[in-house]
């Protein structure tokens, strides 16, 4: 089998890339960027080289897009071009083409106002089951290209499963608050417990999508670190998280103050990746307890595939407010 990954050049791809070669796959990586795990430089958006890049490919990982952090440097119209009519490239060429399966990588950020709940009420309980609230250009994007991912599974038989991949890139925080307030391991500590996800264990659910045999042509699936909290805290993580982590994981409590770290202060949302574990058959190993074993042995919060795969910048070009400018 022959495997091409999109978007080879940024963070996930990479990571992917790099398993799936350790594993001795036949893998073709596909990006906009040169870069070591690139083969082929070009854009999903370009049809013809999308068919001919096609010829003799087995399945798809489809990672590459427009992000969050080109909202406000990039026009709509671009991405659409790449998230929409890229993504129905792929979908129509592997038709074509006969490809058997295709993995789609999305995010938590379709979910959009849907992650804040009005102020007196509790933190939202995130599953695939919440309905989708985009609330930009990225969200919209992505929402419109897992549709399409829905339409080809139903009509063509296309195996297609979607990923909602929550933060996993080392950038520093976009939020000048956080930035002020915590320091950045900090930070992604915390955001383990509830919205965060180790970028392997992103890349391993990936792989394992990749070599289902589901039930159905189409499936959907959140995916993020395994949270410690469940529904009866919610009340209390929007009005005082630092005492729900206290209460529920005293250890990492103890193991923050030693270090002068803290919780944020309210939590808005918690992810949920129950129907990854149970149907998708993924373990992630990256949880509140490899956290702790993590910071008292003094590692860096990231794992070690986030040191190999380094920071990859979404612009060109620096900015002073911030790592990259938020609309």
């Amino acid at each position: 089998m022959t495997i091409l990954v999109t978007g080879s050049s940024g963070h996930l791809g990479d990571a992917i890339i790099r398993m799936l070669r350790d594993r001795g796959r036949n893998v073709v990586g596909m990006d906009i960027s040169p870069a070591p795990q690139t083969d082929i430089v070009g854009s999903i958006a370009d049809r013809a080289l999308v068919k001919s890049t096609l010829q003799g490919i087995d399945a798809i990982i489809h990672a590459a897009t427009l992000h969050k952090p080109h909202v406000a440097t990039h026009g709509r119209q671009e991405f659409i071009d790449t998230n929409v009519t890229g993504t129905l490239n792929l979908l129509e060429e592997a038709v074509e083409a006969g490809i058997r399966s295709l993995v789609f990588t999305s995010t938590t950020s379709v979910f959009g106002d849907a992650l804040v709940p009005q102020p007196d009420e509790p933190a939202a309980w995130i599953t695939e089951d919440v309905t989708p609230q985009p609330k930009n250009i990225y969200g919209i994007t992505k929402l419109a290209a897992e549709n399409m991912c829905r339409l080809f599974a139903r009509k063509y038989s296309l195996q297609t499963t979607v990923l909602r991949t929550s933060r996993f890139f080392p950038e520093e925080d976009d939020r000048r608050e956080i930035r002020e307030a915590f320091a950045d391991e900090n930070a992604k500590a915390n955001e383990f417990l509830f919205r965060r996800v180790d970028i392997e264990d992103a890349a391993e659910a990936h792989l394992i999508a990749l070599n289902q045999t589901p039930s159905a042509a189409f499936s959907l699936y959140v995916i993020s670190a395994t949270t410690p909290f469940t529904r009866d805290d919610l009340s209390d993580l929007r009005r005082d998280a630092s005492g729900v982590l206290r209460r529920r994981l005293p250890d990492l409590a103890i193991e923050y103050a030693r270090r002068g770290w803290k919780m944020f202060p309210k939590i808005d949302r918690v992810y949920i990746n129950d129907m990854a574990r149970i149907e998708l058959g993924w373990s992630p190993k990256c949880d509140h307890r490899l956290l702790l074993q993590r910071l008292t042995a003094n590692e860096p919060v990231l794992g070690p595939m986030a040191g190999t795969v380094g920071a990859k910048g979404y612009h060109a070009e620096t900015f002073t407010e911030g790592p990259y400018p938020v609309d």
